[in-house]
C-alpha cells in the first residue's frame, strides 16, 4: 500500500514537472502563431479605432499577425466574456476600455465577469479625452456660452448622448452637475447616431472622445469648445479644459491590455515589453496624436490600481445621473 502511494507521488511530482517544462518551452517560444485581440465594441466606433492603431503596431512588435476581432454588444459585456473564458495561453487578449471596466459594475446586477478577478492586468496604452463639441450653428465657442444658452433656453437645450449609461451620457450629467446647469438628455442609438444627431442640429451639442469626432472637427461640421481632461494638453493645442470654467471636472477614456487570468506570468511579462516597445513608436505616437490622445504605458500592478479607482469613483456619478442596475 505504501509502495503504491510513493509510485502516485512521483507519477504526480513527474506531471508537474512535465508541465512545468511544456509552459516554459511555450513562453520562450511566445508568440509562435497569430494573436486575436478582442475589442468589446463594434468597428468604427473611438475605442475600436484605437485598438486597431495599436494592434498594426504590436504586429511589427511581435513579429506574428495581431488580428482583431470586434465582439460588441450589451456596452462590451459579450467581448468581456468571452476573453474572460478564453485559453490563457496568451493568443487571446482584450483591449479593454471604461464602458464595461467601470461603467458596468454600476449599471448590472449581475455582470458576466468581474472586472477585477477575471483578467490579467498589463498595461495601458492610451489616455483618452473627451471633447465638448456643439453644433457650428449655435453661437457657442466657450464652455462659458454654453452655459449661458443653456440658461437661455431654460435648460431645454439637446444635449445628445451614445445611450443612457453611456460615457458621452455619464461625462454630461458630471459637467452638468459641477456647473450648476442644466440639459436636455437625448439619448441615441451608440456613439456615431449621438455625434451625427449634433452634425445635423438636431441635438445642439454632446460630450465625446475625441478619436470619434477628430475628423469632423478638422472638417468645420462640428465646433470643439473644451476638452475634459483637468489640464491643457500638448495634443489639443489651445483647446482649453472644461475644468478651467467648471472648477473639479475632468473626464476621460482610457484603453488597456488585458489577458485571461491564469495567463502564465512569463507570456504576461514578455506581453507588457511588447506594449512598452509599441508606445514608444513614432508612427504609432503619430496615429495616436491624431486621433487626439495620449500614449501612456504603466505597470500591471499600476494598471489594476488604476481601474480599481475608476470604478470607485464611477459609483457617485452614475447615482447622481439617477441610474438603476437591471
Amino acid at each position: 500500500m505504501q509502495a503504491t502511494r510513493s509510485l502516485t507521488l512521483l507519477l504526480v511530482a513527474a506531471l508537474g514537472v512535465g508541465a512545468a517544462q511544456t509552459a516554459t518551452a511555450a513562453s520562450q517560444d511566445y508568440p509562435s502563431r497569430p494573436i486575436r485581440l478582442i475589442i468589446p465594441n463594434a468597428a468604427g466606433a473611438a475605442v475600436d479605432t484605437l485598438g486597431r492603431i495599436f494592434a498594426n503596431t504590436l504586429t511589427q512588435v511581435a513579429g506574428q499577425q495581431i488580428v482583431v476581432d470586434n465582439r460588441g454588444g450589451a456596452g462590451g459585456l459579450i467581448g468581456m466574456e468571452i476573453g474572460k473564458d478564453a485559453i490563457p495561453d496568451g493568443y487571446t487578449l482584450l483591449s479593454a476600455s471604461t464602458a464595461a471596466m467601470v461603467i458596468g459594475p454600476h449599471i448590472h446586477k449581475k455582470l458576466p465577469f468581474d472586472p477585477m478577478k477575471d483578467y490579467a492586468f498589463i498595461s495601458l496604452f492610451g489616455i483618452t479625452p473627451n471633447i465638448v463639441v456643439v453644433n457650428p450653428s449655435i453661437p457657442v465657442k466657450s464652455v462659458k456660452e454654453l452655459l449661458e444658452y443653456n440658461k437661455s433656453r431654460g435648460g431645454k437645450s439637446n444635449m445628445a448622448s451614445a445611450g443612457a449609461g453611456s460615457q458621452s451620457h455619464l461625462a454630461g450629467v458630471l459637467f452638468l452637475q459641477l456647473a450648476k446647469s442644466e440639459a436636455l438628455h437625448v439619448p441615441y442609438k451608440g456613439g456615431g447616431a449621438s455625434v451625427a444627431a449634433v452634425v445635423g442640429g438636431e441635438s445642439q451639442w454632446t460630450i465625446t472622445p475625441a478619436p470619434a469626432v477628430a475628423g469632423l472637427i478638422k472638417g468645420g461640421k462640428l465646433r470643439a469648445i473644451a476638452h475634459t481632461l483637468a489640464t491643457k494638453s500638448v495634443l489639443l493645442g489651445d483647446l482649453p479644459s472644461a475644468a478651467e470654467t467648471v472648477p473639479g471636472y475632468q473626464y476621460g477614456g482610457w484603453n488597456g491590455l488585458l489577458a485571461p487570468i491564469k495567463t502564465p506570468k512569463p507570456i504576461l511579462a514578455k506581453l507588457h515589453a511588447m506594449v512598452v516597445k509599441t508606445s514608444q513608436n513614432p508612427e504609432f505616437r503619430k496615429h495616436f496624436e491624431t486621433q487626439m490622445t495620449e500614449v501612456v504605458t504603466n505597470s500591471p500592478e499600476e494598471f489594476r490600481k488604476f481601474v480599481e479607482d475608476e470604478i470607485k469613483a464611477m459609483g457617485p456619478v452614475v447615482k447622481s445621473a439617477g441610474l438603476q442596475p437591471f
